[in-house]
């Protein structure tokens, strides 16, 4: 009898270890695929705290609820599905032309905003003065916030899902669960923190105490150059990031010649400088990957705004 019970207990202490690493293996391939997804992470940080911008300061914090709900729908009610089943069935060659138009999406909006901003098309959006918005247009704002989530997180899974693809199925289900829950509450988070911090700012300047004046005076001055440096982040990741997705899948599809001049470029600054060769290879990967995503998104910038075709496309809008 006891015999048995020590047997069983083996069992259990067998299949608890065994649990225990399939967390870890979860844990850690999620993390991976997050990490690949930064740059998309980094962009719809950027992109979110404009919503919330005019608004009342009492309902900044319930939009930005309302947007986040939105999003983890949007990842877990509709893109994990249509992920799974993409990997499951599709042909191979899905994937990477599914990445590469996302690629080319990410590198499209990098290069619009560098236009916009060298062009003077985006200044007047940001100059406007802040309004007081009725709920029907918060209603309007929240589900306009929610579609471009949408395509925001739809990059986010299948590039995360690129990463898991070799996992079996449940496994897949898993990792893209948890990295779906884990960006949604990093990025809202993040944003819910931007946007309050002025606030918090203005009631510590008025305490009395010197130190928190101190403190709350250069929270708010601090804001606008944090949102200034978050966007000028945001555009780089778009842009280094959409370079790097074009790049490796249409190696991936065959296509190699771009993929090994920036690898090769990449090994001789490696072997070139010595102790930092990791670090200088992978800013080098980076740097051209940004300009392959700055070349591609330019072209497709021409087409939209520039071109005659694109300008006519573009006043239909």
């Amino acid at each position: 009898m006891s015999a048995g019970l020590f047997g069983l207990l083996d069992d259990i202490a067998v299949l608890a270890k065994l649990a225990a690493a399939s967390v870890d293996d979860v844990g850690a391939a999620a993390a991976r695929a997050s990490a690949k997804a930064a740059g998309v992470v980094v962009d719809d940080t950027a992109v979110t705290p404009q919503y919330v911008q005019g608004v009342a300061a009492k309902r900044e914090l319930p939009i930005i609820k309302k947007i986040a709900i939105g999003s983890l729908r949007n990842k877990l009610l509709f893109i994990l599905p249509a992920a799974l089943l993409l990997s499951e069935f599709a042909p191979d060659w899905v994937l990477p032309v599914i990445l590469i138009c996302g690629g080319t999406f990410l590198a499209y909006e990098g290069a619009e905003k560098i236009w916009e901003r060298v062009s003077g098309h985006g200044a007047e959006a940001d100059d406007a003065p802040a309004a007081e918005i009725s709920p029907e247009q918060e209603k309007t704002m929240i589900a306009g916030a929610v579609r471009t989530d949408f395509i925001l997180s739809a990059e986010i899974m299948v590039i995360a899902l690129n990463e898991v693809a070799a996992e079996a199925f449940v496994a897949r289900a898993v990792i893209l669960a948890v990295v779906a829950v884990g960006i949604t509450i990093l990025v809202y988070g993040v944003v819910a923190a931007i946007v309050k911090m002025d606030d918090v700012g203005l009631s510590l300047a008025q305490r009395s105490s010197a130190a928190a004046q101190r403190i709350g005076l250069g929270l708010v001055k601090a804001m606008p150059r944090l949102l200034a440096t978050i966007s000028v982040v945001g555009i780089a990741a778009m842009l280094w990031v959409g370079g790097h997705i074009l790049l490796a899948q249409l190696h991936e599809l065959g296509v190699d010649p771009p993929y090994d001049a920036v690898h090769h470029l990449e090994v001789a600054v490696h072997d070139a400088v010595g102790a930092l060769g990791g670090v200088l290879g992978w800013l080098t990967n980076t740097a051209a990957s940004a300009v392959v995503g700055l070349v591609v998104g330019a072209i497709v910038v021409a087409v939209v705004h520039v071109l005659p075709f694109g300008r006519k496309h573009g006043a239909a809008h």
